[in-house]
């Protein structure tokens, strides 16, 4: 069944957009649904009712449903305390990657928008005439964007140092990723290659070509072998301190490539799927029931989350993101500005920041649309059904109608802009995240 709700209740909202004015629980939220503490009123406008009644009439007109698959169609709207739309919005649905909604959450409460991960390269031994005698160490703290660039820069760094050839084992200690690739082995066995440009792969060297125009080529030759270890008992000569990005970009990189392993690591960092769960329901105030996880990701049926539980979660975004001059936009995809990774062939409308999420069988959209007669939308739309572009191509006709029924905002700058104006596509490799310990 399809209810449609309003209220003027507007102290609640104003909680949940981050301003204070009392303790809002769980059973809160809840009342957004079932009136148990709030006097709702339906929404005054039959066509917008019409236009969320008529979605799922056509999901079954295009043949991408039957009428018995509309219970495992999620939708929830809502604008300030009003309710503008719900369909099963409290029923934990297959979520895939807006999961990578609560794993955002999460990390930016535990880490705080500018927490940057670091990875200590350290020596065993003395630098004497271009060699190091000794192992060169990797401490890792859990990077989830360390890849090519950042090797090759931290290479050319050590070649300035004098370090051309290592007479020992390249030590990796800790949890390092090279390029998505978790396995320390692997991971300590790519960076080894990448540390001596006569060994690249196409794959390196195309990374290398898009680095700034006179980047050096790094040589440093390892003879031993890639040695994964717990922690190494030899005293250590510190050479160099690398930071990653920080983690409001991090986050951003990882929901507008919806990129699994980078979702993974951030919710090991925090303490696993558990921990995930329990905290982002925790401060989305909602019960935990809505939001079940076996992963930080989404990969996997199992990974349920409800549309009320998936827009609660956004607005919790936004409230620690608000006192640091940060926005959902800057940490999700945003229409119109953001043309990278699954932003692609979407017609969203401008200006929404959104997360997608995609199984085989299994479609959904998230996100906050500026309007101007409501303010911000916040939505979440999960579809269940084995045509997935059918599903992509039915969302974006909906918001579309939406906004033409509650107007585009006459300003680009709205409360979810980009705290720039713009989304800058982060510099990977830049040397100035490279600290310099050694002292020759």
């Amino acid at each position: 069944m399809l209810e449609l709700f309003g209220s003027g209740l507007i102290s609640l909202w104003l909680d949940m957009a981050g301003v204070k004015l009392k303790p809002m629980q769980a059973v809160d939220t809840l009342a957004w649904q079932t009136g148990t503490n709030l006097v709702l009123a339906p929404d005054p406008n039959p066509a917008r009712i019409n236009t969320v009644r008529e979605y799922l009439k056509q999901l079954q007109a295009l043949k991408l449903i039957k009428p018995e698959q509309t219970q495992v169609q999620g939708i929830w709207m809502q604008s300030g305390p009003m309710l503008m739309a719900n369909h099963q919005g409290t029923k934990p649905l297959p979520a895939a990657s807006l999961t990578k909604i609560a794993t955002s959450l999460v990390a930016l409460k535990h880490w705080g928008h500018d927490h940057k991960f670091e990875t200590l390269i350290n020596a065993t031994g003395p630098i004497k005439n271009g060699v190091l005698e000794g192992n060169l160490v990797v401490n890792a703290s859990g990077d989830p964007l360390f890849v090519w660039e950042e090797a090759i820069t931290i290479a050319n760094e050590l070649n300035k140092m004098g370090i051309k050839r290592v007479n020992g084992n390249l030590v990796i200690v800790g949890k390092f990723a090279m390029n998505f690739q978790r396995n320390p082995q692997l991971a300590g066995q790519a960076l080894k290659r990448a540390f001596n440009s006569a060994t690249w792969s196409r794959a390196i060297a195309f990374q290398y070509s898009r680095m700034p125009k006179g980047t050096p080529k790094p040589q440093i030759v390892i003879t031993g072998k890639v040695e994964v270890k717990d922690k190494v008992e030899t005293s250590q000569i510190k050479l160099i301190r690398h930071r990653s990005l920080p983690m409001a970009q991090l986050i951003n990189e990882m929901n507008v490539f919806s990129n699994n392993e980078m979702a993974e690591m951030l919710a090991e960092s925090v303490g696993g799927a558990s921990v995930v769960q329990s905290t982002a329901a925790k401060l989305a105030r909602v019960p935990v029931e809505e939001i079940q996880l076996i992963n930080g990701s989404g990969l996997g049926q199992e990974n349920r989350i409800s549309p009320r539980a998936a827009t609660a979660m956004l607005m919790a975004i936004q409230r620690l993101a608000t006192p640091h001059n940060l926005t959902v936009a800057d940490l999700f995809p945003t229409s119109g500005l953001d043309h990278r990774g699954t932003t692609y062939a979407r017609r969203i409308p401008k200006n929404t920041a959104f997360k997608t999420g995609t199984l085989r069988d299994v479609s959904a959209l998230a996100g906050v649309m500026p309007t101007k007669n409501r303010g911000l939308v916040w939505f979440a739309v999960i579809n269940k059904g084995v045509y997935v572009p059918g599903f992509r191509s039915e969302q974006d006709k909906l918001l579309q109608k939406m906004l033409k029924d509650l107007q585009e905002p006459a300003t680009a700058s709205t409360a979810v802009s980009p705290t720039e104006g713009k989304k800058d596509i982060p510099e990977l490799g830049k040397a100035n995240r490279n600290e310099i310990l050694y002292k020759s």
